[in-house]
């Protein structure tokens, strides 16, 4: 098609005026807001991050302009926490401003804004109220629940002792354990390690963990109508996902065939008892989508970051032998070869305590954290943030502050322990994260990673595969989660 110059002189300015008013609209934006890098029209700082590690992009970034700056993914601006000072002012301090849930394209997919993990307000309030409710009184905290880890931990150390000293990746198997153990509170009943169903949905949170923590995933929270529509991995990811709703939805439908309100039996009985009682509320939170989507974020949850701890710590264990010993000798002194290990034993044994303590700081999970929300206009540190700006608080900046721990990049217990070799806690210990948001099963994960941890270390002692001088303890992926290098291990059984 022919155009004339007046025309195509038009067109011309057009799109000048358009870039001329989108530009000085950023800057009108960005002088309200914390200093950052200075962003790119419809790309914003897309090329002063790594994709394949945003968590160290990021902390660069914060050495030129302090712990609160602005980046822009794609046209939408953040506000960015690092360091200890900043997360907790923001968390902590004024934990009702900052308690809202960001929008995440990759999550949002998962849950439309239903469930535990992504959902705000009285919903977000109602659900975790109840959640944190349910589990305490399926024994959070309480002997119940560990007598429950206590029999997983007992099947994993049969399954293990299968392996006959050969070489194996441990992977699914402490997925099967940890899964297990949340399985027993939300469903009702464990699955036997060799349940095909079972295997498979693992095998499914394990590939969606990978996704959420690769470059690809980055590229679609950047730019989310771009690429939705385009084939990609992201397909696969949502392909998973719809396959883990339809086991929830099975299981969800044999608990209403068989619910009795006088003998709840699970966390999906509690909902659904609850739905029943609210039936003739019309605002009530208490749906089917929400009991759903809140089964499938505490089965994922539940499962993935426990699992990779314990991943993680054998493969710290392997590198530092000298650890293992020392860990080897605290269990022989305080619990001997002839019990299981109890939760009671925890407070006896502050060196084991500090070595997982120091596991969960070093191998830092969750590195950006879940993106938070400000609920409402707010000042923080002399700027006026508004109400619905999305917020990375960076767990890994809080984790590796050098002012709160010596030796941040050196794997070290005696960052938890003090002169007089006990246990020593650290107000930046922030794993979970920390203020309204914190993590709902956190005393959960500590029962299993204490009772797991040793139980393995009771029964075995470690070898690498390979010569352990070898042994590389950056993450294979870093996104979304911090996942580890793919490894092999023996496991020599100790002698009784």
């Amino acid at each position: 098609m022919d155009l004339g110059g007046g025309t195509f002189l038009s067109l011309v300015l057009t799109l000048a005026s358009l870039i001329v008013f989108l530009v000085w609209k950023n800057i009108r934006q960005r002088s309200k807001l914390p200093p950052g890098p200075f962003p790119l029209p419809f790309l914003g700082n897309v090329f002063q991050v790594d994709s394949k590690n945003p968590v160290q992009s990021i902390k660069k970034i914060s050495q030129t302009y302090g712990p609160v700056f602005t980046m822009y993914f794609g046209s939408k601006p953040m506000l960015v926490l690092c360091g200890y000072e900043a997360v907790k002012k923001a968390l902590v301090d004024q934990a009702d401003d900052f308690s809202g849930r960001g929008s995440s394209p990759t999550l949002n997919m998962v849950s439309k804004g239903y469930g535990l993990v992504t959902s705000n307000g009285e919903q977000w309030k109602q659900l975790r109220r109840f959640a944190l409710t349910t589990f305490r009184n399926f024994g959070m905290g309480k002997r119940n629940l560990e007598e429950r880890i206590q029999e997983e931990a007992r099947f994993l150390v049969e399954e293990l002792r299968k392996t006959k000293e050969t070489a194996f990746n441990p992977t699914f198997y402490f997925s099967k354990a940890v899964s297990n153990v949340i399985c027993s509170v939300v469903f009702g009943n464990r699955f036997d390690y060799e349940d095909k169903k079972f295997l498979s949905l693992l095998q499914l949170l394990n590939e969606n963990i990978r996704f959420l923590s690769s470059a690809w995933s980055q590229l679609f929270n950047n730019f989310p109508r771009i690429i939705q529509p385009l084939p990609g991995p992201h397909k696969t990811y949502l392909h998973n996902v719809k396959m883990v709703k339809r086991f929830v939805k099975e299981y969800i439908k044999e608990h209403q065939e068989t619910l009795d309100p006088n003998n709840p039996r699970d966390f999906i009985d509690c909902f659904l008892f609850k739905m029943q009682q609210e039936k003739q509320n019309p605002v009530s939170e208490f749906s089917m989508k929400n009991l759903v989507v809140t089964t499938l974020d505490l089965f994922a949850a539940g499962t993935e970051t426990v699992s990779t701890t314990l991943r993680y710590g054998l493969l710290i264990f392997l590198k530092n032998p000298e650890v293992e010993e020392r860990t080897h000798q605290e269990i022989d002194r305080v619990i001997g070869k002839s019990r299981q290990p109890c939760m009671d034993d925890r407070s006896k044994m502050p060196y084991t305590e500090a070595v997982i303590h120091e596991i969960q700081r070093f191998s830092d999970i969750i590195p950006l954290n879940v993106l938070h929300s400000v609920t409402r206009d707010t000042t923080f540190r002399g700027y006026t943030i508004p109400k619905g700006m999305d917020v990375i608080p960076v767990l890994s900046s809080v984790l590796y502050d050098e002012k709160m721990f010596g030796c941040p990049e050196s794997f070290d217990p005696n960052h938890f322990m003090d002169g007089n070799g006990s246990f020593k806690r650290n107000d930046a210990f922030m794993p979970f994260s920390t203020g309204k948001r914190i993590c709902p099963g956190e005393r959960l994960a500590g029962m299993e990673l204490f009772l797991f941890f040793t139980n393995i270390l009771q029964n075995f002692s470690l070898k690498a595969a390979n010569n352990s001088d070898n042994i590389d303890l950056t993450p294979e992926m870093s996104g979304f989660g911090n996942i580890p290098q793919a490894y092999q291990l023996h496991l020599i059984p100790r002698l009784k």
